[in-house]
């Protein structure tokens, strides 16, 4: 069976997703769920499902090697960032090639890069009065949104949407396909 770990920052619900994807499944299961904020949702939705999680500290993450320790210990075959907002170090990308993903919610190369995550990307969508917008899964490089991409889906913004309405359909997009996709990719 293959092995997933998540990392995320807030809410958790695209890793509560993958989770419960994957629970009873015979390709893989989620193993461990690691964030950088110790008051994460994303804790409490693991607990819930039975999930390894556990939260970890700048130090911990850039300039010793306690995460990539835990993450050679667990031996994953996909690493997932969902919603996770710290740039990855280069030692843990080194140790995993092509092995750590990210979704991203817009269509990059369009509203990546530092500082674009969330609202921040639906609200710049919004005011560029953008008539699509969508999600984008694509491997983690040394930058920021910048790894080659692997799948997207799209979905249309209407002049009278808000940032919000824009948050709501590509939270329906990455509940419809982001588990679809981190399955494919551990079928290769």
């Amino acid at each position: 069976m293959k092995r997933i770990v998540i990392f995320a920052s807030g809410s958790g619900t695209n890793a509560e997703n993958l989770i419960k994807f994957f629970h009873n499944r015979e390709i893989a299961s989620v193993i461990h769920v690691l964030t950088n904020n110790p008051h994460a949702k994303v804790l409490e939705r693991a607990k819930k499902l039975h999930v390894s999680a556990l939260s970890f500290n700048k130090i911990a993450f850039t300039e010793t090697d306690i995460v990539l320790d835990i993450l050679k210990s667990a031996k994953p075959d996909l690493i997932v960032l969902a919603g996770f907002l710290w740039k990855f170090p280069e030692s843990i990308l080194e140790a995993f090639p092509k092995k750590v993903i990210n979704i991203h919610p817009a269509l990059l190369p369009k509203y990546g890069g530092k500082g674009m995550y969330g609202m921040r990307v639906h609200e710049a969508v919004v005011s560029n009065k953008e008539t699509e917008t969508g999600i984008s899964v694509h491997y983690v490089n040394e930058h920021y949104d910048e790894g080659a991409i692997i799948f997207q889906a799209k979905c249309d913004v209407k002049s009278s949407d808000s940032a919000e309405d824009v948050a709501e359909k590509i939270h329906k997009l990455e509940m419809e396909h982001f588990p679809k996709v981190v399955e494919e990719l551990l079928h290769v």
